[in-house]
């Protein structure tokens, strides 16, 4: 009888053991099969490719490629982090913001970049236009008129290893004629018209891609011929903020 009863009391033991047991396997699997945050966001990432970008007629495979890696959600306000792969633009500060990922991968598509240009970028922003060109191209400058804005990018697009972009506080209007002639000019804000200056920045056989317009504005593509002439197609209308002056 005693050992019938302490073989009874070790079994149920035994099954009451099991319980934790049983419940942490459970649970780590459940653990294990919860997405990380940075699961979610290179989930939403391949998303924000497909659905966003390529479904709307963008087929270069290297910005696709490109766009389904580099971390947009670094590029914003944490506030705004949640937000990063919609489909609409986000407020940077400052009364800037980072384009809607759509016409990011257009404008970068429409500027056709390789790897032994030389590209000049108006308005880095946040930097993640320029982080997706550095994969491009051989040497990226870029310009930003906001002080905060341009230290911001620095330190980003630094500590996550953009090692050709270099960028400086100043008047896109002014161009970086240290750096020209470029073989390609993109601008991330609009001016009125195109800077004079950055078409004579520009190369024989390069191209520049900009929204232009006060008001109505429309984003364009410039071509420029080996005499130097230029020809402009318009591609769709578009929404940026104004390019800003700096002061003398």
């Amino acid at each position: 009888m005693t050992h019938t009863k302490c073989l009874a009391s070790g079994q149920a033991r035994s099954r009451h053991a099991l319980v934790p047991v049983l419940f942490a396997l459970i649970f780590g699997v459940a653990v294990a099969q919860a997405p990380s945050p940075v699961d979610q966001y290179r989930s939403r990432r391949l998303i924000m490719v497909s659905d966003q970008i390529e479904a709307r007629g963008v087929r270069n495979p290297e910005v696709l490629a490109i766009m389904r890696t580099v971390p947009r959600e670094l590029f914003v306000p944490e506030s705004v982090r949640p937000q990063a792969y919609d489909d609409y633009p986000l407020p940077i500060g400052f009364g800037q913001s980072i384009s809607q990922p759509f016409i990011v991968g257009l404008m970068t598509e429409l500027l056709d970049a390789k790897k032994n240009h030389r590209v000049l970028e108006i308005g880095t922003g946040s930097g993640y236009q320029a982080a997706i060109l550095s994969r491009l191209v051989g040497e990226l400058y870029s310009i930003e008129i906001v002080p905060e804005l341009a230290r911001s990018a620095v330190e980003t697009l630094r500590s996550l290893g953009f090692r050709n972009v270099t960028v400086r506080e100043g008047d896109g209007y002014r161009g970086w004629p240290e750096k020209a002639p470029f073989d390609r000019i993109i601008l991330t804000a609009a001016p009125p018209e195109i800077p004079q200056v950055l078409l004579e920045e520009l190369k024989p056989g390069g191209r520049l891609v900009a929204p232009v317009g006060a008001g109505v504005q429309n984003l364009v593509v410039v071509q420029k011929s080996a005499d130097g002439k230029t020809t402009t197609q318009s591609v769709l209308p578009v929404r940026f903020v104004p390019m800003k002056r700096g002061t003398e």
